[in-house]
């Protein structure tokens, strides 16, 4: 007979586990770690019969109770039970022989950032024929920039009712996350290569961007001649130093903000009156009089190609907020916007 002196701590633990029964003990042992579970293994098979009395003793040790048992029989067999229940044979195999298991294959990475590269009317649209609260948790995963272009594509009931869920929106549960995601991977992503352009376009608008005024417009002219399709995503995309006075007071203050007084003074050498009262009206009262007063100097000694790099700098700071939907370009809202100094 094995008295509870003679066992060592591992035959102990198997043996309260084995005493446990199935269920209990193959929740457990997922708490284990590989050594562990490796000496428990091996000192489960040196068990054989433990008497109740030795059983009571080994409770009574780890400080628990035990209300039912009148004994252990087959120690070995029950413990390989629940392992082969609890773990894979691949996982036993490895901690007999003191390997890793082998990790699960890698499933699909995660969605969101795809989701922020594509067009906003395109995930917008999609958007429109779903439950609000289905949205609310979509757009919660974006990032603001993404999220706030994706609403503005809405209509304003459908995007306040999206806003208002998105305030009290809680956990969402795991399996109703992965539901949504696969919708998102089959009926969005899916299609995006074979029908998202957006990519194109902004490659194009990119280099166009690059052109003075007269050569956008024979390239653009070349462009409809040749019955360029998705030409209009292309020209939503284009912004030209001329453009400055079509942009709203407010977006002209955000452009100019982040842009140097120096940088603005030489965009401004050479400009029309329309450009200059466009840019100045858009800064404060100092910076304009600095600018002012370099202005009316000349711009003797000063290189067209400097004038040429400031501009440029100009319309890139356009282009890029307004890609972080914080406006947008006078070509995406039709060309029709007028200049207002005046507003707020």
């Amino acid at each position: 007979m094995i008295t509870q002196l003679a066992l060592t701590r591992p035959q102990k633990a198997a043996a309260i586990l084995v005493a446990m029964g199935k269920p209990s003990a193959s929740r457990l042992l997922k708490f284990f770690k590989q050594e562990e579970l490796k000496a428990l293994i091996e000192a489960a098979r040196l068990l054989r019969t433990i008497p109740q009395a030795d059983l009571e003793r080994i409770v009574a040790e780890f400080e628990a109770e035990f209300t039912e048992g009148a004994g252990l029989l087959d120690s070995a067999d029950k413990i390989d039970t629940i392992l082969n229940e609890s773990l894979s044979p691949e996982e036993v195999d490895a901690i007999m022989k003191g390997k890793q298991p082998a990790p699960p294959p890698p499933g699909p990475g995660p969605i969101w950032p795809d989701l922020e590269r594509l067009e906003p009317e395109r995930l917008g649209s999609f958007l429109t024929g779903e439950h609000p609260q289905t949205s609310a948790m979509i757009l919660s995963k974006l990032a603001a920039p993404a999220t706030a272009r994706v609403l503005l594509t809405l209509d304003k009931p459908l995007r306040s009712e999206i806003l208002k869920r998105m305030v009290t929106l809680g956990d969402i549960p795991e399996k109703a996350a992965e539901i949504v995601e696969g919708q998102l991977r089959s009926r969005v992503l899916s299609e995006k290569s074979s029908k998202d352009t957006s990519a194109g376009q902004m490659r194009v608008a990119d280099v166009l961007n690059e052109m003075d005024k007269s050569q956008l417009d024979e390239t653009m002219r070349d462009l409809e001649a040749a019955g360029t399709p998705d030409l209009d995503g292309v020209k939503a995309r284009i912004f030209n130093f001329e453009d400055l006075p079509l942009l709203p007071q407010k977006a002209r203050v955000l452009v100019f903000d982040g842009i140097a007084t120096d940088i603005v003074t030489l965009a401004l050498r050479g400009a029309t009156p329309a450009i200059t009262e466009a840019v100045l009206s858009a800064i404060g009262a100092r910076a304009r009089r600095m600018i002012e007063s370099e202005l009316d100097q000349g711009s003797e000694g000063v290189l067209p190609a400097d004038i040429l790099q400031a501009r440029k700098s100009v319309v890139s700071t356009t282009i890029r907020l307004s890609r972080e939907g914080l406006f947008e370009l006078p070509s995406a809202q039709g060309g029709d916007a007028a200049p207002n100094a005046d507003a707020a």
